[in-house]
């Protein structure tokens, strides 16, 4: 398995934000812990709260310390609680909820109903409808589908692999892709420019340059005629 963030993302230099969480780093999973530390000491220890977004719909609720650049929209019925750091031109889909530890950097999507807890999104990232993106790292341009599941604690809730935490969903990088209603299993590493087809469980080790899908047969019977009931 590779465990250096350059092997998963190679176009962050652009990224203002993204570059403040690398100093240190050795492994990739350490740009979480990271974010968290640059998210208190620069936005929750000096209270920030600062929104530069068009809000768009009623029942929006902002908690706690935030930092919302420019161009940003946000949409009904959404939830952002703090500390969080939101970067500029992301939308933020109706019904979605961001939780705290969350980084996403510009030109993001959320999508409807979507959760996104103390997660790491680079530029371009986009999160369908109904997803959950949690303790996770996501690569530039990266693409989450409808419906899909970043596990990110182990049923024995022991710590997931080398990162000394109960807490971790998947590293994914720049312009990978996880198709609607797939998952992936606590601590997943998927690298640059790998297609994770719909309805596929992951784990482990995907390297760059793959597609993964699964291939279940189909079955077929015999049915009757049967009028449904109202």
């Amino acid at each position: 398995m590779k465990t250096n963030y350059q092997y998963y993302f190679k176009n962050y230099k652009d990224n203002e934000i993204f570059q403040k969480l690398l100093p240190g780093v050795k492994n990739v999973w350490e740009i979480r812990d990271n974010a968290k530390k640059y998210l208190k000491e620069e936005i929750e220890d000096k209270q920030v709260k600062e929104n530069h977004a068009e809000m768009i719909g009623e029942s929006i609720t902002l908690i706690g310390t935030y930092y919302i650049g420019k161009g940003t929209k946000i949409y009904g019925n959404v939830t952002i609680e703090g500390p969080v750091y939101i970067g500029e031109n992301v939308e933020i889909k109706p019904g979605a909820y961001i939780r705290p530890g969350t980084i996403i950097s510009d030109n993001c999507s959320v999508g409807f109903n979507s959760e996104v807890k103390a997660a790491v999104l680079q530029k371009g990232v986009k999160i369908a409808s109904l997803a959950f993106v949690g303790d996770s790292i996501l690569g530039k341009s990266a693409r989450i589908g409808s419906g899909v599941i970043t596990a990110n604690r182990k049923f024995d809730q022991s710590n997931i692999r080398d990162t000394e935490s109960d807490f971790f969903g998947l590293v994914i990088g720049d312009n990978s892709r996880i198709g609607a209603n797939s998952a992936s299993l606590p601590g997943t590493f998927i690298g640059p420019y790998s297609w994770i087809f719909p309805l596929t469980q992951v784990r482990g080790f995907i390297p760059e340059l793959k597609k993964v899908s699964n291939k279940p047969e189909l079955y077929m019977t015999e049915n009757i005629k049967t009028e449904l009931k109202s």
